[in-house]
Formats: C-alpha cells, sequence, structure tokens
C-alpha cells in the first residue's frame, strides 16, 4: 500500500535537503557584496605582479592610488544614487562645473581658497538639489533627469569658462592642496587620497549604522514597500541626490590638486567609470544591495587593469575592453546572485 506525504514530512524533507555547493557560494556572494570584488582584485595584483614585477612597486601602486582618488570619490556618490535604484549621468557635468566655478571665482574676484572650496561644494548642493527635485517631485525618471542635465551642467560649465583652463599658478594654495603628497614607508600618499579615505569612512558608517542608510537600501529594494512601511521615500531620495552633489563638489576640490589646473576637459569618462566602479563593487543596478567597500574595491581594480595592462604594454584599446568585459562580467554574476532569492 503506497502512502502520500503529509505536508508535514514535505517541509521536513526541504528543510533536510542540503545545498549544493554552488548554492552554498550563492548564498555566501549575496550575503557579502563585497567578497567578489575583493577576489578580483587580488588576482589582477598576482597576474600583474607575476608579469611585470615592477606592477607592484612601491611606485606604481602610490601612483594608481592618486589616479583612482577621483573616481573613487565620485562613485561614492553614484553608491548612494544607484542604491535607490537610480542612476546619475551627471557626475561628469558637476564636477566639471563645481571645479571651474571655484577656480574662476578664486582667480576672476580673487575669492580666498576657503570660499572657493566652499562655492564648489555648494555647486554640487545645488546640482544635486535639481536632479533630486525633478526625480521626487516631478516624477521623473532618475535617467532621463540625469541624462538632460549631463547636458545643461556642461554646457553651463562651457559657456561660463569659454573654454578657458585656469593654470595652477593662478589659484590660491588651498585649490592645489588636495594634489600634495607625504611619504608613509615606501608609498607617497596625497591629501586627496586621505579626504577619499575619510569620505568612505564616513558614508559607509551612515549607510551601515543609522536609519537613513537603512532606509536608503528598502527604497532600492521596494519603493512602494518602503512607503507602506512609513519610510519618507521623497524626502530620502532628495537627500540621496544632495549628498552625492556634494561629494562631487568635493571631487571637485581633488581634480584640481591631481590635474595641476582647472580644466574644463580635465576629466571626460567619469560618468562611465564611475558606473564601472559601482558595478564591478558588487552594488546592484536594481538596487537595495551593495556595500561601500566593494565600491572602493571596484575603483581600485579598474586602476590595477589600467596599471597592469600599461606596464605589460598593452594599446589603451584592448585595456577600455578588458574593463568592459569585467563590467559585463559583474552584472552578469550579480543577476546570478540575486537569483538567490527566489
Amino acid at each position: 500500500m503506497t502512502t502520500t506525504p503529509t505536508a508535514a514530512t514535505a517541509v521536513e524533507q526541504f528543510a533536510l535537503r542540503r545545498r549544493t555547493p554552488l548554492e552554498r557560494l550563492q548564498h555566501v556572494l549575496h550575503a557579502y557584496p563585497a567578497i567578489s570584488p575583493l577576489l578580483v582584485l587580488i588576482l589582477a595584483f598576482a597576474v600583474f605582479s607575476a608579469v611585470n614585477p615592477r606592477f607592484a612597486a612601491p611606485n606604481s601602486l602610490s601612483l594608481v592610488l592618486q589616479q583612482v582618488a577621483v573616481v573613487g570619490a565620485l562613485a561614492v556618490g553614484q553608491t548612494l544614487v544607484i542604491l535607490t535604484a537610480g542612476i546619475d549621468l551627471s557626475v561628469g557635468a558637476v564636477t566639471i562645473l563645481a571645479m571651474m566655478l571655484a577656480a574662476k571665482l578664486a582667480e576672476g574676484h580673487g575669492l580666498p581658497g576657503v570660499l572657493a572650496v566652499a562655492a564648489g561644494i555648494g555647486v554640487g548642493l545645488l546640482a544635486g538639489l535639481v536632479n533630486g527635485t525633478l526625480v521626487t517631485r516631478i516624477g521623473l525618471p532618475p535617467f532621463i533627469v540625469t541624462l538632460g542635465t549631463l547636458s545643461i551642467f556642461g554646457a553651463i560649465a562651457l559657456l561660463y569658462t569659454k573654454g578657458q583652463s585656469v593654470p595652477a599658478t593662478d589659484l590660491p594654495a588651498l585649490l592645489n592642496w588636495t594634489g600634495e603628497t607625504f611619504p608613509i614607508g615606501r608609498f607617497r600618499i596625497s591629501i586627496g587620497v586621505v579626504l577619499v579615505a575619510v569620505l568612505y569612512l564616513v558614508v559607509g558608517y551612515a549607510l551601515a549604522t543609522t536609519a537613513w542608510g537603512r532606509h536608503v537600501y528598502a527604497i532600492g529594494d521596494d519603493k512602494e514597500a518602503a512607503r507602506l512601511a512609513g519610510i519618507r521615500v521623497d524626502r530620502v531620495l532628495l537627500s540621496v541626490y544632495l549628498t552625492a552633489g556634494a561629494i562631487y563638489g568635493l571631487a571637485a576640490w581633488i581634480l584640481v590638486g591631481r590635474a595641476g589646473a582647472a580644466s574644463p576637459n580635465a576629466i571626460t569618462d567619469a560618468n562611465l567609470e564611475s558606473i564601472t566602479a559601482v558595478v564591478i563593487g558588487g552594488t546592484s543596478l536594481f538596487g537595495g544591495r551593495g556595500v561601500l567597500v566593494g565600491t572602493l574595491l571596484g575603483a581600485l581594480i579598474v586602476g590595477f587593469f589600467r596599471s597592469g595592462l600599461s606596464l605589460a604594454g598593452v594599446d589603451d584599446q584592448y585595456r577600455v575592453l578588458a574593463v568592459g568585459l569585467l563590467v559585463l562580467l559583474a552584472v552578469a554574476v550579480d543577476q546570478w546572485i540575486r537569483k538567490v532569492k527566489s
């Protein structure tokens, strides 16, 4: 005589089913999003060091840190926006506008360095207010909003400066201060790198331990559910765009020190590079999942690939190709990890 399994028996069998090694790996990567970029970073370091020992030299690694400082800062703001299931395409335009306004006010109007830096961060805040208001009050998609403001802010920067650069010799010392370096052992660290490290600590702490951070993740995971749970979605979203804008203003200051001048052509791939660092760092483009440590690792991975391939004599086109393949791989892994929810 055959017997039909009861519901309790079925549940018991389900509970006893052991996960396969692949499923366990999937759960671990879902619980700790920074593991994937950390493994890629270690692998990249080992491979590039084996190919060319100069890659692991303190001078080379110091240069990589200084090169990724600006992108690393921009990626913090981009991470906040992407965690809410948005995207910010105006990153580069806001940064250039903030940098050029600060430089022109200092050069043409004799504004002290402190006020010029504050003006640059203020421009970033204003740009964040425009983006955030259009997203929350008008209800436009972040992609459309920031695509439009990308052109608007970029055009304002060019019209205001007439495309002219401001040399470092015409700028107050404070604007160039972020480019100064100091030794730590055999490494040389710039003030800009220190500012970026502090930025990651502060924003990472806010995301991990405050109610605001939990609300950011909740909105990215399911905006309507967050609203039903009592979260003031529009207010949190506006704060995210304001914070991101202020960070872009800070990045503009770091960029002046790094470039040694204020130029409207100082960065050309800021949007792509910031998004690349965020995606490779394990933050989901669909929002609600990711950590700032992963973004930092993602920015370092991009820097390692560029430095390592450059030392190996690889053409620029192949470096771009390698970064593009990394992005596609990161998105594919993210899609696979997200299936763990179902």
